[in-house]
């Protein structure tokens, strides 16, 4: 379609986006002057959002829990929750809404026409006349409120978005990042958390949170983004129609004001909490900071990316050498923060001590004078630029929809400059013109301006302090306390009436006719067939390759995998140690940097994992391996092949101070991965109390493995030698010809490429290893007990149980998916997240019998465990309309049905190949889902008995509510 003319809005601009085979058209509405961009192109999963300038003016988190709140019902949806429902009941391949520093944005999409209409509509109305203003319960619970059970006390806090904040808090990273910020922006919104500081949120009364509301969310301060394959007219006079001009143009005062220069860099200090226990000896944090221009200048929204990877990330990056050199922080880690207004660079030291903070900076500022004086590395700045080029071109979001990072990324412009939309996602001539900028010293006049002579910069420090949590939790207590203290008799009895009020309110369910205001599809919308595997087996010289026969615009995607099974109960984490090294060492022909570059000049991809896989219809059994991941145009394949060739071969793995570097870097960055996604971690423990695949899968990537690299680290010198022995042999062990297979995801006219530059390569593999190698370890990594609970320096709890049901004689059903949704966007949700105040709560019943529950930002922990006792009562009693079943298997199928890139369907295949499942096997459980009845639900209550048998728990939380509730568990530790 063409778009020429849309009754009720000017186009503005039209612009051939030739990158994306796309139109874009910038469009303001007539009446009120929203601002909307559409991208037309046929791709078919289409993508709506709607976002408002909301520049904070205090830390109250008032715009998170606006966003949180306008989802709590509208005027025409005038459900508690529609955003659940149309979790459980819609075909969306995204569904959600975001805080950010200066926006709050809320996107939707599906493939499903109707759906997508659905979709739209539930979020327009939503923003534009939300129920906020009718019924104050929906600020209470999910922004704060006073929780009083008796007169008596004690008077505490709660509310969604004030525990979800209590958990950011806890994370030093993000506080150094927030700290960061508020830094270089102390002038305007950005010297504010947008997301609400726990210490702040109480003080946001519902009179200025109406206000802001109905300040910011006006058409006149919109931005509404289309894109996909629909009738862009249609849709555009739908939302004129039905909303927009219902209001009148306003004049808004949004703006997002600059921060005026510094005349000298600040300095600041914090401090995070540490563990009871925990040394807090290298646990600092140091930062060099600094304000890059701003948002609108296309070449440095991508210079300073690629100067990102040449200074600091990329292996044997300089400025990171010589900081890990000097003995300046166990890693080194650096981000360009490019979606607000003026961007800045951070370099960033992690496990260090605040005395190091003046060498920290004199070694940065001399290595980028040497920088700007010699200049930088030509094949540093080509693999910077050729690895963002490649992701560029190869646009692959992995399971977010394409046309929503295109939207979200456009924010990044069209914020600060209405006429600017497409600056960002049309990049080709940038690409083309900081080539030639190179060739002119233009990056080296980059790092002099902003990252040298900008006085517009900070240093800033984040120390540990031990207790500091305990500190803060006996300082709001004491708050609740003190107020508490002040009141009447009438008025603490007016405070418990409203507890129990809003606790009545919660449990109420929405009136039927309410529910089914909510646009519902019908079962007969849903298609009925299985996705197919495409697995075309070869014999190429004697090694199985499996073809994945998949249109990928030139790309090879490149799996080996090699048979690692017979190795994992000695040296596990020894293996997961090796993928970390190979390709950022020293080998006889490259040194580290020189190597880094090769390979990212000639791919976009190519690292090294571990899998596990077990079989669909005998779970106990299961395959491993250790994978090499390559994407690759298909010119560049052999160079990629002789790359890893040099890698396997002559890999300088008896370096030792390169070893100690990566041991260091990989302990510091495992450590906040597992307290960051402590659901995960707390998940994969549980699991592996029962699972021998469970247990090695921990060795690798969980807990277990985390304290073989601390225990490596700390005792370096003492288990070094060992260490590279093993190494060295599993190097000779793994990689051999009679252990490989290969997995291909390309065209089938673009395969005899892939299969000619392989056949040379394997050619050149060792058939089997020279001699059979068995190096005792010196360190163990089985330190495994049963239920644990770990103390975290947090203020909320990661609370998972876990087991497995097929081996207690409950045989796996599709049926079971459809309990996942319904109880994560029900029962649990209800009972967890609502009433009980966490942030998220999940579960899941997969084919291998591996059950489990899981909370997510919780401030309780014996409760939410016994919610969890509950629920096989709940699905034994439980009862539904055809419309309530209807709603969450088309939920379940919007999960089984994920838009997939070629890529993800090739590694789907393969997965499919070493579980041996067939397509029948998906069809089987398709159709159980689609066939789910109520009684199926009710029979799912022995499922989940069978889970929760075997009493396993695993809780990551506040160290005083872990020690509070010592029964649950065998063992207490820290982390």
């Amino acid at each position: 379609m063409n778009m020429k003319q849309v009754k009720g809005y000017t186009i503005l601009q039209k612009q051939e986006l030739k990158e994306l085979n796309a139109t874009g058209y910038l469009l303001e509405h007539d009446k009120t002057k929203a601002k909307v961009a559409a991208i037309e192109t046929t791709d078919d999963n289409k993508v709506f959002s709607i976002g408002f300038r909301t520049p904070p003016k205090d830390s109250t988190g008032v715009a998170h829990i606006v966003e949180h709140t306008v989802l709590c019902g509208s005027k025409e949806f005038p459900v508690k929750d529609p955003f659940i429902e149309l979790a459980k009941g819609s075909l969306n391949t995204f569904l959600n809404a975001m805080t950010y520093p200066d926006k709050t944005v809320y996107p939707v999409a599906s493939c499903n026409d109707k759906d997508f209409q659905n979709l739209m509509h539930v979020y327009m109305d939503a923003v534009f006349y939300p129920n906020i203003y009718k019924e104050e319960k929906i600020f209470k619970q999910e922004g704060w409120h006073y929780h009083l059970d008796s007169v008596d006390g004690p008077l505490t806090y709660n509310g969604v978005v004030f525990n979800e904040m209590k958990g950011v808090f806890s994370s030093p990273e993000q506080l150094i990042e927030r700290k960061i910020q508020q830094s270089l922006y102390p002038d305007t919104g950005y010297g504010f958390e947008s997301g609400g500081d726990p210490v702040d949120i109480p003080n946001l009364t519902y009179r200025d949170y109406l206000d802001f509301h109905s300040k910011y969310y006006h058409p006149s301060n919109s931005y509404i983004y289309l894109y996909g394959d629909m009738d862009m007219e249609e849709k555009l006079t739908w939302m004129d129609e039905k909303y927009l001009s219902h209001f009148d143009h306003l004049k808004v005062d949004s703006e997002i004001k600059p921060q005026k220069a510094f005349d000298k860099p600040a300095e600041v200090d914090a401090f995070y909490s540490l563990a009871e226990g925990e040394s807090d000896k290298d646990k600092s944090y140091i930062s060099y900071n600094a304000v890059t221009g701003n948002s609108l200048d296309r070449d440095l929204y991508i210079a300073f990316q690629v100067l990102n990877y040449v200074l600091i990330q990329g292996v044997g990056a300089p400025v990171k050498q010589a900081l890990v050199d000097a003995g300046i922080g166990s890693e080194i880690i650096s981000f360009f923060e490019e979606s607000i207004c003026q961007p800045f660079f951070s370099i960033i030291a992690k496990n260090t001590e605040v005395s190091n903070k003046e060498e920290f900076v004199r070694i940065i500022r001399k290595e980028l004078e040497k920088l700007v004086k010699e200049g930088i590395n030509k094949d540093s700045l080509n693999a910077g630029l050729n690895a963002l080029e490649f992701r560029y071109r190869e646009a692959d979001f992995g399971s977010y929809p394409k046309g929503l990072m295109y939207g979200l990324q456009m924010f990044d412009s069209w914020l600060y400059d209405s006429e600017k939309p497409f600056i960002h996602i049309s990049a080709n001539d940038t690409f083309k013109r900081l080539r030639e900028k190179m060739e002119d010293g233009y990056f080296e006049s980059l790092i002099q301006t902003y990252l040298l002579d900008n006085t517009h910069r900070s240093i800033v420090t984040a120390a540990p302090k031990t207790g500091l949590t305990a500190e803060q939790d006996r300082a709001e207590a004491e708050k609740c306390r003190k107020y508490f203290d002040t009141l009447s008799q009438e008025e603490k009895e007016n405070l418990v009436h409203e507890t129990e009020e809003l606790i009545r309110y919660q449990e109420e369910p929405t009136p039927k006719e309410d529910l089914e205001k909510i646009p519902l599809l019908s079962r007969e919308d849903i298609g009925k067939k299985a996705l197919p595997f495409s697995n075309i087996e070869k014999d190429v010289k004697g090694t199985k390759v499996l073809h994945h026969d998949y249109f990928t615009n030139g790309i090879y995607y490149i799996d080996l995998y090699f048979d690692i099974k017979p190795l994992l109960a000695e040296y596990a984490p020894y293996i997961s140690l090796l993928t970390s090294l190979i390709g950022c060492v020293d080998t006889d022909a490259h040194d580290k940097l020189a190597f880094s570059n090769e390979i990212l000049q000639n791919a976009g991809d190519f690292t090294f994992d571990t899998l596990l896989s077990r079989k669909y219809k005998q779970p106990k059994e299961y395959k491993a391996f250790m994978i090499f991941r390559a994407k690759v145009f298909e010119e560049k394949t052999e160079k990629v092949f002789e790359l890893l060739d040099e890698a396997l071969k002559t890999s300088h793995l008896e370096d030792e101070k390169r070893l100690k570097e990566i041991v260091s870097e990989n302990a510091s960055a495992l450590y906040m991965r597992l307290i960051s996604a402590g659901h995960s971690t707390a998940v994969n423990r549980a699991l592996s109390y029962g699972s021998r695949m469970g247990k090695y899968d921990e060795a690798m990537n969980g807990i277990s493995y985390y304290r073989f690299l601390k225990q490596l680290n700390d005792h370096f010198d003492e288990y070094k030698e060992n260490t590279i022995a093993i190494l060295k042999m599993l190097m000779q062990e793994i990689f051999t010809k009679d252990k490989m297979m290969a997995g291909i995801t390309c065209a089938k006219d673009a395969y005899d490429g892939f299969e000619k530059a392989f056949v040379k390569f394997a050619e050149k593999m060792p058939e089997k290893p020279e001699e059979d190698g068995n190096i005792q370890p010196q360190i163990s990594f089985d330190d495994r007990h049963q239920n644990e609970g770990f103390k975290t320096a947090g203020q909320v709890q990661y609370v998972a149980r876990s087991g497995n049901f097929v081996e207690r004689g409950v045989p796996y059903h599709g049926s079971y998916r459809v309990v996942r949704a319904m109880l994560s966007y029900g029962f649990l949700w209800n009972e967890v997240r609502v009433k009980g105040g966490a942030y998220g709560v999940m579960c899941g019943f997969p084919s291998s019998g591996d059950g489990y529950f899981v909370s997510y930002r919780d401030p309780k922990l014996a409760e939410t465990n016994e919610t969890y006792k509950k629920v096989a009562e709940y699905l034994r009693s439980y009862e539904a309309e055809e419309r309530e079943m209807t709603k969450s298997i088309i939920g379940t199928i919007s999960a089984v049905d994920t838009p997939l890139t070629p890529k993800t369907k090739g590694s789907r295949s393969m997965g499919a190949y070493f579980s041996e499942m067939k397509v029948e096997d998906v069809q089987k459980e398709r159709d159980e889902i689609l066939s789910t009845s109520v009684e199926d639900i009710r029979r799912a209550a022995d499922m989940v008995d069978a889970i929760l048998a075997d009493g396993r728990i695993c809780v990551l939380g506040n160290e005083e509510k872990v020690k509070e509730n010592a029964e649950l568990f065998g063992c207490i530790d820290t982390l």
